[in-house]
């Protein structure tokens, strides 16, 4: 596997981790704790990261996602747009293309049809708040 495909599969990994964590009603650190095949360190970062920056990151989804409250989006949408928003504000080594690349691709293949576009229309404005091109 290429580097690329193996920083994809952590991003896979943290995002269900995560959406493991909501629908238990656990936190992350035991959801990484119970884990037979112990997560990579990438996975481990992305998933600890997005907790740790989740109120900021929740209040710039709200901000950018018009008409719609966390609440109404779909679980896995905003799992990764929290995922996707600590990359942006705290991964500056990561370009803000391909944190968008990863997270419409993640959020076609296992949320709604329309996600995709809704995600990357909030994340492309979080991104224009917290990053200078």
């Amino acid at each position: 596997m290429t580097e690329p495909d193996l920083r994809s599969d952590s991003r896979e990994r943290a995002l269900n981790l995560m959406y493991e964590a909501h629908t238990k009603g656990i936190g992350v650190d035991e959801v990484l704790a119970a884990q037979v095949v112990t997560p990579d360190a990438l996975t481990d970062l992305l998933v600890r990261g997005s907790e740790r920056t989740r109120e900021r990151a929740d209040s710039l989804i709200s901000a950018k996602s018009k008409g719609w409250t966390l609440q109404r989006m779909p679980v896995l949408d905003l799992a990764v747009m929290r995922l996707a928003t600590f990359e942006l504000l705290e991964r500056p080594d990561v370009p803000t293309a391909v944190v968008l690349d990863e997270a419409v691709s993640l959020a076609k293949r296992y949320s709604t049809d329309d996600s995709g576009r809704f995600v990357n229309g909030v994340l492309a404005s979080i991104a224009d708040e917290v990053r200078s091109s």
